[in-house]
C-alpha cells in the first residue's frame, strides 16, 4: 500500500536589494499556520542584521550570508531538507550561493522564486536606456536612494548595485573574477517556480523572468504570470507579487501547493 508523507517542512526565505525581512513576513506567518517553521535571511545591513562598513555585492551575500545561515540550520539545527522562497535579488543570491556549493542542492526540496531575474531586464530599448541612465545616475550619487527605488526601507550603493546593472545590459551573470554564473545553472536540478507580475515592467519583467528561468534547463520548472487580462485580481508590480493581500489569496496557496508537492515522497507501508 502507498502513501504520502510530509518528509520536512521547514522553509528558507530570503529578501533582495531596497528590502529587509518585512517583504517575507506575510507568506512566512502563512505557512506557519499551515505547519511550516520559517527561517527568514535579512542580508548585512538590511533590516535587523548586523552593520558591515565592508562593501558588498550579490556575490558577497552569496559566498558568505547564505553559506553562514545554511551552514546553522543543516549543522546546529540537524535540518535534513529544505524549500526556499526568495524575492527578487535573494533569488538571485541563492543562485550562486547553489552554484558555488553544489552539496547542499540535494538537501533543498524546490524553490520558488518572485519576481527573479539577472540578465533579461533589458531586453526592451526604452528598458536598456533606463538601466543605463539608472546605473550612471548611481554612480555620481554613489547609491540609490530607497525613495527612488520605491522603496521604503534601504538604500543602496552603487557598489551593489553595480553587478545587477552589468549583467543586464551585457546579457550575462558574470562574478567578479569573470566567473560565468550563467553556464553552470543548468547543474542546479532542484525544481523551481518562478512567478512574475504584468505590472513589474522593469526590474523583473516576464521576459527577464523567463529567461532567467530556462538557463536552469529543467523541464520540472514553471513560470507563472499574473495579470488582469488572464483572470487575476491585478497585474502585480514589483512587492505586491509578494507582499500584498492579492498574493495571499490566489498566489500564497499556490506555493503552499508547490512545496507539499516537492515535499513528499511515496513510501510502502
Amino acid at each position: 500500500m502507498n502513501s504520502k508523507k510530509i518528509l520536512d517542512k521547514h522553509v528558507f526565505l530570503t529578501h533582495g536589494t531596497f528590502s529587509n525581512r518585512k517583504v517575507c513576513d506575510g507568506i512566512a506567518v502563512y505557512l506557519t499556520e499551515k505547519g511550516f517553521t520559517c527561517w527568514i535571511m535579512e542580508w548585512r545591513n538590511h533590516g535587523k542584521s548586523s552593520r558591515s562598513e565592508q562593501k558588498f555585492n550579490f556575490e558577497t551575500i552569496a559566498k558568505y550570508d547564505i553559506k553562514s545561515i545554511f551552514s546553522f540550520l543543516f549543522n546546529n539545527q540537524n535540518l535534513k531538507n529544505i524549500d526556499c522562497i526568495t524575492h527578487s535579488g535573494g533569488g538571485i543570491i541563492l543562485t550562486m550561493f547553489l552554484i558555488n556549493n553544489p552539496n547542499y542542492n540535494l538537501k533543498i526540496n524546490s524553490i520558488t522564486l518572485f519576481g527573479v531575474q539577472a540578465f533579461g531586464a533589458g531586453e526592451k530599448l526604452s528598458s536598456r536606456i533606463k538601466i543605463l541612465l539608472s546605473k550612471y545616475l548611481t554612480a555620481l550619487l554613489g547609491k540609490v536612494p530607497s525613495k527612488t527605488a520605491g522603496s521604503t526601507e534601504h538604500s543602496e550603493s552603487y557598489y551593489t548595485m553595480k553587478q545587477w546593472f552589468n549583467w543586464n545590459l551585457n546579457k550575462n551573470f558574470l562574478g567578479e573574477n569573470g566567473f560565468d554564473y550563467l553556464k553552470k545553472m543548468n547543474e542546479i536540478s532542484v525544481p523551481i517556480l518562478s512567478i512574475c507580475g504584468k505590472g513589474d515592467n522593469f526590474i523583473a519583467p516576464k521576459e527577464g523572468c523567463e529567461k532567467f528561468l530556462k538557463a536552469f534547463e529543467n523541464e520540472e520548472n514553471k513560470l507563472l504570470f499574473y495579470s488582469k487580462e488572464n483572470g487575476n485580481l491585478e497585474n502585480y508590480n514589483h512587492s505586491r507579487i509578494l507582499k500584498s493581500q492579492s498574493s495571499k489569496k490566489e498566489i500564497w496557496p499556490i506555493v503552499e501547493n508547490w512545496i507539499t508537492s516537492k515535499n513528499t515522497a511515496e513510501n510502502t507501508l
